[in-house]
């Protein structure tokens, strides 16, 4: 009877130990700082801007005003292709980042390069992050009329179809609102400046919260 009731006794505890465990781990999983990833070119680099200006950076600003513990890590080159983008990411986008933001195209199609090489490699790109299982959010671009009408709707074409394919969600057009307006652009007409971060970010911004709120956090 002693040995049985001491048993008992011992198994309660253990089931204790366990719970608090539990709670414990939820606790710091849930009081962590999440990493989110933005992979892109120099829209997402800064180009241009001063130390603190780019696009990360102000988005990283806006989600903490709204109570996110949040580090969002620029992982943006200038002058990257879609290619260039997939070429590096493995060591760009670290395995425990929580969710990740994809800004590419823009060179390819600046370029004149092929619809479908862009397309391929985007594809790959998000293809990796969801066996990765990171929750990704397509910023899309959209080609120059200059291009010609065909290449313009194949290219337009490669951003909701991708995010379709693989899940992702789709943010239509990353310079939404910014684009060919002299007031929100740098000098060279194509890369924003500091006040067109800030719209960039503002129309982003909610897509950016159901982005974190897709990957459970």
């Amino acid at each position: 009877m002693k040995v049985s009731r001491a048993r008992t006794t011992y198994g309660m505890f253990l089931a204790f130990v366990q719970v608090l465990a539990l709670i414990a781990g939820l606790g710091a999983a849930q009081g962590r700082t999440l990493k989110l990833v933005a992979l892109g070119d120099s829209l997402t680099a800064g180009y241009g801007l001063k130390p603190g200006q780019s696009f990360p950076d102000i988005l990283q600003k806006a989600l903490k005003a709204k109570g996110y513990d949040v580090n969002v890590v620029n992982a943006g080159v200038s002058g990257d292709t879609a290619e260039d983008g997939l070429a590096r990411f493995d060591w760009s986008v670290p395995s425990d980042a929580d969710a990740l933001i994809v800004e590419l195209g823009a060179n390819d199609m600046l370029r004149g390069m092929p619809v479908a090489g862009a397309k391929a490699a985007l594809s790959d790109i998000l293809s990796k992050a969801a066996k990765a299982h990171i929750p990704t959010l397509l910023a899309g671009m959209r080609a120059a009329p200059n291009l010609g009408p065909d290449y313009r709707a194949a290219f337009d074409r490669i951003y909701p179809e991708l995010a379709a394919k693989y899940g992702a969600s789709l943010y239509p057009f990353f310079l939404d609102g910014v684009a060919a307006d002299p007031k929100l652009n740098q000098q060279d007409g194509l890369h924003p400046n500091p006040a067109g971060v800030k719209i960039v970010v503002a129309r982003i911004l909610p897509a950016v919260e159901a982005l974190l709120t897709k990957a459970g956090k």
